[in-house]
């Protein structure tokens, strides 16, 4: 082999047929601490994924393998959240919702979990924006709050 400067590294040989890409490398998932919860239609739990030399899964993925181990048939009833990365890697623990239907999830989950899942649209404008309005607002008195509001819709 020729010899290199000591902090040039030799490239690396082509990824082979036979070594495993990130997504064909497995996980393992259990859940424990498992409650069927009546008020809120769900059942809740914490996921344990084991996944060694892997980064990380994604919840996609962790939402398929969890829909055929309850038998669920829409996956989109299925939250998975809070999920933490243990030191050194190779396994994360986190907390999973399954809802008995779509419906229900939209009542109970909180917005930004709807958001992020992709039932709902996040807010469009600024903090700052909608602060400015509401103490603009402040300085009209009565009907004129109103006629503003209109106008503004109109333009």
């Amino acid at each position: 082999p020729p010899l290199l400067h000591p902090h040039v590294r030799p490239a690396l040989p082509p990824r082979s047929a036979s070594t495993p890409t990130m997504s064909e490398k497995s996980c393992t998932i259990r859940t424990r601490k498992f409650i069927t919860n009546r008020l809120l239609s769900r059942k809740q739990f914490v996921v344990d994924v084991i996944h060694p030399g892997r980064a990380s899964v994604p919840k996609s993925e962790l939402k398929d393998k969890l829909a055929k181990m309850y038998k669920v048939t829409d996956p989109e009833t299925i939250f998975l959240f809070g999920f933490q990365i243990a030191f050194g890697g190779g396994k994360s623990t986190g907390f999973g919702l399954i809802y008995d239907s779509v419906d229900i999830a939209k009542k109970h989950e909180p917005r930004y979990r709807l958001v992020r899942a992709g039932m709902e649209k996040a807010k469009t404008g600024g903090r700052k924006q909608r602060r400015e309005r509401k103490n603009r607002q402040k300085k009209l008195l009565g009907t004129k709050k109103n006629q503003d509001i209109k106008k503004k819709e109109k333009a």
